[in-house]
C-alpha cells in the first residue's frame, strides 16, 4: 500500500516528473524575481549616492544639517535655563553670606555698646559729657570764648555744609581767594 500512495499522481493528476519540472520552473522564476529586485536595488542606491539624496534615514545633507542644527539648539536651551538658575542661586547666596558677615559684626558691636551701658563708670561719664552732670560738692566750670571767637566759629559752622555741598571748581576757587566767591 505504501508503494501505491507514492506511485500515485497527486494534485492535478499530474505524474511526479511533471511535477518536479513545474517547481523547477517556479524555482528558476522565483531567482529571476530575485536577482531583478536585487538589481534595483543597487541602481537605486548608486542613483541616490549620485544625487545626494538618500543618506540617513532618507534625508538630504541639508535636511540633516537643519534636524541635527535644531536638536542641538533644544539641547542647549534646556539646558541654559537651569544653569542661569544655579548662577542665580549662587549669586544670591554669596549676597546672603556677606550680609550675614555684616550683621554678625553689627551684632558684636551692639553687644560691646549693651556691655558699656551697663557699667556704672561709663554711664556717669556719658551723663558728665553730654548733659554737663556734676556730682555734689563739685564745681563745674564753662569756658566762653569772646564775642568775636564766638561769632567766628558759628559762622566757620555755618558755612562747612554749605562748603561741603558745593561744586569742587567752587571749593578751590575760594581757597584760592581766600574764602571770596
Amino acid at each position: 500500500m505504501a508503494r501505491r500512495e507514492r506511485d500515485r499522481p497527486r494534485g492535478r493528476g499530474e505524474s511526479p516528473p511533471a511535477r518536479s519540472a513545474d517547481r523547477a520552473r517556479r524555482t528558476t522564476r522565483n531567482r529571476q524575481v530575485n536577482i531583478a529586485s536585487t538589481l534595483r536595488r543597487r541602481v537605486r542606491r548608486r542613483v541616490s549616492r549620485r544625487t545626494g539624496t538618500g543618506g540617513a534615514f532618507g534625508l538630504a545633507s541639508t535636511r540633516r544639517a537643519a534636524i541635527l542644527a535644531l536638536v542641538v539648539c533644544a539641547l542647549a536651551l534646556s539646558v541654559a535655563v537651569p544653569l542661569r538658575t544655579y548662577f542665580t542661586q549662587q549669586a544670591e547666596m554669596t549676597e546672603a553670606a556677606e550680609l550675614r558677615g555684616r550683621l554678625e559684626q553689627e551684632r558684636g558691636e551692639l553687644e560691646q555698646r549693651r556691655d558699656q551701658l551697663s557699667d556704672p563708670a561709663h554711664i556717669e561719664a556719658e551723663a558728665r559729657r553730654r548733659l554737663r552732670y556734676v556730682r555734689p560738692g563739685e564745681t563745674p566750670y564753662i569756658v566762653q570764648l569772646p564775642a568775636e571767637q564766638r561769632e567766628q566759629a558759628a559762622d566757620s559752622a555755618d558755612q562747612q555744609p554749605e562748603q561741603q555741598d558745593a561744586p569742587w571748581f567752587a571749593r578751590l576757587w575760594r581757597s584760592i581767594t581766600g574764602g571770596e566767591e
